[in-house]
């Protein structure tokens, strides 16, 4: 039996005081749609299957450049934040998997896997650091991990992704993601060539052990910490990686890692066009890797995002790309946040899904550049809350996440267990 973290007594009153103006929101809604030749309820029934992953290190308070604030209840450990992913879990029911980070949350697997059953939540993607020393690590990645200059270094990275992989294999994943910041500062500090050559072989080393049924995600980032040149700077690199790797190897793409005004939705396109695109780290951002919440700035482009992303599954029924969101932030309660950013992620899909296909081929076709941007508008406009409030109902969630959220204290009752933690800190966690 599956346990909850917040009493299903405050959920159910909560729900009680809202349901009779959401079914009245919701057969109004269907009405329209039904006007419009879609089956409210199907859809209902496709957006109650979605689900985003909920990063383990997303449930912290999150810091600036400059100082980190944090807030009342942090984790202490893995398994107080497997228990807040449980909460956004029970309250969205669109956040079934948790994807871990290594060594922050380095704990022994099988109580892992046991923490997680106790919520039925499942792990997503491994995440592996070489991107900042750990405690008691022989070589420092200092100027740089599986392409450093430095054969210990690069050995030292694949073996911590190889431990990766391992500890995935007893919890249940099936992929691993490596993001690094290795690449330089000044020009000619390194050798472009042979430092991709490293990373390029340390990589191979690291697809050579994945499991049959794993995948590796490649992860690219355009600055940070490296401002003059980075190793996978942008989705090119990274669609190289994975056609040099093989056919497990696929491309993530994390909202925030592209230059300003850069047409993300074009380059979702192209990745699942040349079957390459793996998954996506959901976020939002105003001027480079800002870790907002996703949609809170253009959630216009999410939607747009999704709009290829349907395309995409419309051409291929097996074209399933992994979904996780990667925000993190000082002046928000972090469940909070990630509660409303799951909820928009899956606004976004049932968006995507109210796009007649056939109509917008005859617009493009026929070379009518209004008539088919008003076939996206018309979907982007239309407000697909009802849907996803009866479909988070339904399956025992909330109505209203933040407001059953918040009548349950839970930050309040966390704080009086775990310690507060001391101010002082800096940089970014």
């Amino acid at each position: 039996m599956t346990e909850h973290i917040i009493d299903p007594s405050i959920v159910e009153a909560e729900n009680a005081r809202l349901a009779t103006d959401l079914r009245i929101d919701y057969d109004s809604l269907g009405e329209r749609l039904d006007r419009r030749g879609i089956a409210i309820d199907a859809l209902k029934a496709k957006v109650a299957k979605f689900s985003v992953a909920v990063p383990s290190w997303g449930v912290g308070t999150g810091g600036t450049r400059f100082a980190r604030f944090p807030g009342k209840g942090e984790p202490r450990d893995i398994f107080d934040k497997i228990e807040d992913c449980a909460v956004i879990a029970q309250l969205t029911q669109a956040t079934r998997t948790v994807s871990l980070h290594i060594p922050w949350d380095k704990a022994d697997p099988n109580r892992l896997k046991q923490a997680a059953s106790r919520f039925n939540l499942g792990f997503d993607a491994m995440n592996s650091n070489t991107f900042s020393d750990a405690r008691g690590q022989l070589q420092s990645y200092k100027f740089g991990s599986l392409s450093a200059g430095d054969k210990a270094t690069r050995d030292q990275a694949i073996e911590h992704n190889l431990e990766c992989i391992e500890i995935g294999q007893t919890i249940g994943s099936k992929a691993l993601t490596v993001w690094i910041g290795d690449g330089s500062n000044f020009p000619g500090q390194i050798n472009f060539t042979s430092q991709f050559e490293h990373y390029l072989n340390s990589m191979k080393s690291i697809y050579a052990a994945l499991p049959d049924d794993w995948r590796v995600f490649t992860e690219h980032k355009m600055y940070e910490p490296a401002f003059y040149s980075t190793v996978v700077q942008d989705w090119g690199t990274n669609y190289l990686i994975a056609r040099e790797l093989g056919e497990k190897a696929f491309c993530l793409v994390d909202l925030g890692h592209h230059a300003p005004n850069v047409n993300i939705e074009m380059i979702v396109a192209r990745l699942a066009q040349f079957g390459k695109l793996g998954g996506f780290h959901f976020n939002d951002s105003k001027y480079g890797d800002d870790d907002l919440d996703a949609g809170s700035i253009d959630p216009f482009r999410l939607f747009l995002v999704f709009n290829e992303l349907v395309d995409a599954e419309g051409r291929d029924p097996a074209f399933h790309p992994a979904h996780m969101l990667d925000q993190s932030h000082n002046v928000t309660d972090p469940i909070e946040s990630l509660m409303l950013s799951a909820a928009d992620v899956q606004r976004a899909y049932a968006q995507a899904l109210l796009v007649d296909r056939q109509a917008l081929k005859q617009a493009q076709d026929s070379n009518d550049a209004l008539a088919a941007t008003q076939q996206l508008r018309q979907a982007f406009r239309t407000d697909v809350e009802p849907i996803l409030a009866l479909a988070r109902a339904e399956q025992g969630g909330a109505i209203d996440p933040l407001a059953a959220y918040r009548a349950a204290g839970y930050r309040a009752k966390i704080a009086e267990i775990r310690p507060e933690i001391a101010v002082g800190s800096s940089g970014i966690v």
